[in-house]
């Protein structure tokens, strides 16, 4: 087979990786790719962007399959485009993107479908937002509409910050168009978790849980990230949450998209929160896989990635399973100074040479620049290890952080700590 992966981060890195590990595959393209993707065998980096010439090329080159990475090109439509000249793609159409797309649309989905969330109301301007949270106490969840990277999230611990970052959105235009609307949710406390999970349309494949830190700072301080780190599993997910989740979350979603006449088909992610006393509400739904939970995911499948998607395109997932390490594992992001807000570029990485051949490093920004890999992004590198324990999984991948050198590198020491 050859298949084609859309984006350019970590997570397709991720994915294009163990897609083209199955013997069943010859080449994995990956529009446009990174640095790390260019390295792998059997992988090729493909410099397309428009829908049109990417369905060209698939068309050419007989590709059997694609897979999409980020969730822009979702809600931009690629699937439906894909789908209208014939080509196999795996993802949820522009429709049931909007998912992930549009956070009133998922907060009006979940209250019509009874799946378990915090209570919230959506406003288009500054002043009746305003006063929704003078009325209300602290602290209270601000979330932009639309998508922004991961960063259009605030939890306000005081009515002070919660109206500037109204005025950010609203007066400053902070997000764009993502930010003619906001959410405004209860706020909720516990443990988060992400549970990801395949769709065909109506079976259910769950992949392995996880768990993201998405504050820049160790303790979960400082702003909102697109992800500092993950690990895999999570073992505040026992077997009777799992089912809890699956019955009372996820299979909602594919009963309400299919009384709309919209199968969902692709990764859908629910990122949960559990109460102390174990109750668990969703947070939200991205119509992907999470990035950074997709390396220390993709690092403990032992299964054909490559198959699974096949039997999902095929509307099989009721007949495959998916085989799991028992090992835990541990990814860190190592971000370029200035991230989130304004990320530096170009500075020189040393050391992944120095690093362990156990240890797998996912390239998000980086470039080559006079033969050398410098930085060129926001999160720069993913390092991700395996270990029999989570003790022992954090202390591989710091061992290979501590090898890693660029200027301004930042990270967060305590990914994975809180279990």
């Amino acid at each position: 087979m050859q298949v084609l992966v859309i984006g350019g981060g970590g997570r397709e890195h991720a994915l294009a990786w163990k897609i083209a590990q199955s013997i069943s595959v010859k080449k994995v393209f990956v529009a446009q790719g990174n640095v790390g993707t260019a390295s792998e065998d059997k992988i090729e980096n493909l410099p397309l962007t428009d829908f049109c010439d990417l369905c060209d090329f698939a068309v050419s080159q007989q590709i059997d399959f694609t897979v999409v990475g980020p969730e822009a090109q979702l809600a931009d439509g690629i699937v439906d485009k894909f789908r209208s000249v014939g080509l196999k793609i795996w993802g949820p159409t522009k429709y049931c993107a909007q998912l992930e797309s549009s956070k009133d649309f998922a907060k009006q989905f979940m209250n019509e479908y009874n799946i378990p969330t915090a209570k919230y109301q959506t406003f288009i301007d500054a002043i009746n937002a305003k006063k929704y949270i003078k009325q209300n106490s602290m602290p209270i969840v601000i979330k932009a509409d639309g998508l922004a990277a991961g960063k259009g999230v605030l939890v306000a611990y005081n009515e002070t910050e919660a109206v500037a970052f109204i005025d950010e959105i609203f007066h400053s235009n902070k997000f764009g168009n993502a930010g003619s609307k906001v959410v405004i949710e209860e706020f909720l406390d516990g443990v988060e978790a992400s549970f990801i999970v395949m769709i065909d349309g109506e079976n259910i494949l769950a992949m392995a849980t996880s768990q993201d830190h998405k504050r820049l700072l160790d303790n979960d301080k400082g702003p909102n990230t697109g992800g500092m780190g993950a690990y895999s599993p999570a073992p505040i997910i026992d077997a009777k949450i799992h089912e809890y989740v699956m019955q009372k979350i996820i299979q909602p979603v594919i009963d309400g998209m299919n009384s709309r006449g919209h199968k969902y088909t692709g990764f859908l992610y629910a990122g949960l929160m559990i109460s102390p006393n174990g109750e668990v509400n969703t947070l939200e739904f991205n119509c992907r896989f999470g990035d950074p939970e997709t390396q220390p995911i993709m690092l403990r499948m032992e299964s054909d990635f490559a198959q699974l998607i096949k039997s999902g395109l095929e509307h099989k997932l009721d007949q495959v399973t998916v085989k799991w390490s028992n090992d835990f594992a541990v990814g860190v992001i190592l971000a370029s100074s200035g991230y989130p807000h304004n990320p530096c570029v170009g500075d020189y990485i040393a050391g992944l040479d120095a690093v362990n051949s156990d240890i797998k490093i996912f390239h998000s920004g980086t470039a080559i620049k006079d033969d050398k890999l410098v930085s060129n992004g926001g999160r720069v590198l993913c390092v991700t290890a395996r270990g029999i324990d989570i003790q022992h999984a954090r202390l591989n991948v710091y061992n290979a952080v501590s090898q890693i050198k660029f200027d301004g590198m930042q990270y967060r020491i305590d990914i994975g700590q809180t279990i």
